[in-house]
């Protein structure tokens, strides 16, 4: 450990100044107010230095300049206003190509009731019979045929079409909260990216000072080469991690704008909300009596049930045989008759009852209701994962706001303190500073577990809008 004497130098005072200078937005990521700019600063004859010592601050120098230029972020500013959640959620269900879709599936079921409930189109045509006889023309006429439906079969087949369309609608609901569920991940994503942004920026700001300060302590000979090194080490680590949160943000923007339906003209821009705030805490018993009252999965499953019961009593209609008729008029050129036919037809239901059909009806409303209960049981085993990672982050958030935290900031004040009284030594400040820079990150990769893990909560364990 350095350890410095009790008169501290006052460049050494100025550049501890700068390590405490953050703006306000920062969170006070690193504490205000410990140690203050002095109006005057030592200036130093580089010439004194001796000529060892002048090269490698110049590389360190340049290496720094090239890390600040390397993490320069995307501007965050622009002239559009901020969107909000409900703006976004608005823009998605409006544009999203998934809703769309299913909405339309809805609409060719309401079709297709039209259509299975249609009765058979009559016939007509011509007959003619004993043409030739005795050299005459014969019967010749025209008949009419139509084939009467029984059984209700029209009526059983529009009934299970309508719970095709229940199910066809539980769907679209289902993509409704999905496509919900996504724009609240990627809003809380790129909310964590705008936040880390920020903080990373201030850390290199912060760094570079700090890089700065130390070739000038260090041509002054007050701090060992290892301390300009160390600091150098955490601007580079402050640049990745910089580079790092501009790649999250520039990914998240790309992955909101996809689920919204605006992947090529929605403009990246500010985001209006905070992921610092609380609320109320979840409750497992309330979250799994609403999932199970309210997921469109389980309606899914029930109108498919019904369904299959519906299929049930259709193949057993299927036994009861339509009736096939026909009347037929004809001119009899032999007699100057007119003479009238009138046939009625159906099929014998000897060989074939449908045996297969009603078996595998049944087999089907079997297999149906075992899917209820699977889906249930399936809702409740994502729910306590879910449920899981939510309790665990809301733990990690309220413990970094109410205890890690503050001590973080309590012990990055005392080592300061100490540091001005020459107590501790330079290097302990630097390992307070980022142990308070660490904490504040993990602060909001937690508020950002927090926040999706109640958004997939919220929706119903509903996510992934655009797979199909």
């Amino acid at each position: 450990m350095l350890s410095l004497p009790k008169k501290v130098p006052p460049l050494l005072l100025s550049f501890m100044s700068w390590m405490a200078i953050t703006p306000a937005s920062a969170g006070e990521l690193v504490p205000d107010g410990i140690l203050r700019p002095l109006p005057t600063v030592v200036q130093h004859d580089p010439q004194v230095c001796p000529a060892s010592m002048q090269d490698p601050v110049g590389i360190d120098q340049q290496r720094s300049q090239q890390a600040e230029a390397v993490a320069a972020p995307m501007p965050l500013q622009s002239s559009a206003p901020a969107l909000s959640l409900e703006q976004l959620e608005e823009m998605a269900l409006a544009n999203n190509p998934a809703i769309t879709r299913a909405a339309a599936q809805v609409r060719a079921l309401r079709g297709k009731w039209v259509q299975v409930g249609l009765p058979p189109n009559p016939t007509i045509g011509y007959v003619g019979a004993e043409i030739g006889n005795d050299k005459a023309a014969g019967q010749q006429g025209g008949y009419v045929g139509q084939v009467y439906v029984t059984g209700g079969k029209l009526c059983l087949n529009r009934n299970i079409v309508f719970q095709e369309i229940r199910s066809a609608e539980q769907r679209l609901a289902a993509r409704q909260h999905r496509v919900r569920t996504d724009v609240r991940l990627s809003y809380y994503s790129v909310l964590t990216a705008q936040r880390k942004l920020e903080l990373a920026k201030e850390l290199v700001d912060v760094n570079s000072k700090a890089v700065k300060a130390s070739q000038e302590l260090l041509e002054a000979k007050e701090i060992p080469r290892a301390a300009l090194l160390q600091t150098r080490v955490q601007l580079s680590n402050a640049s990745v991690l910089q580079q790092r949160a501009q790649n999250q943000w520039q990914a998240s923007w790309r992955q909101l704008a996809a689920v919204v339906g605006q992947a090529a003209s929605l403009e990246p821009r500010p985001l209006a909300g905070d992921i610092a705030t609380l609320f109320d805490p979840l409750a497992w018993e309330e979250q799994l009596s609403r999932l199970t009252i309210e997921s469109p999965e389980i309606a899914e499953a029930v109108a498919e049930l019904q369904r299959t019961r519906w299929a049930l009593d259709r193949a057993c209609a299927e036994v009861r045989p339509n009736i096939n008729t026909q009347v037929s008029v004809q001119f009899d050129d032999s007699t100057n008759d007119v003479v009238t036919g009138v046939q009625l037809g159906i099929a014998l239901p000897i060989w074939n009852r449908n045996q297969g059909g009603i078996r595998q009806a049944q087999a089907d409303i079997s297999a149906a209701r075992q899917n209820i209960e699977r889906v249930e049981l399936d809702l409740k085993q994502r729910l306590a994962e879910a449920f899981q990672a939510y309790s665990d982050a809301r733990v990690q958030v309220e413990n970094y706001a109410n205890d890690i935290l503050p001590k973080a900031k309590e012990i990055f004040d005392l080592v300061g303190e100490g540091y001005r009284q020459g107590e501790v030594g330079y290097l302990d400040l630097l390992a307070a500073q980022r142990t308070y820079s660490e904490a504040s990150l993990a602060q909001i990769e937690a508020q950002q577990v927090l926040w999706q893990s109640t958004a997939r909560i919220e929706g119903l364990l509903l996510d992934g809008s655009l797979q199909d």
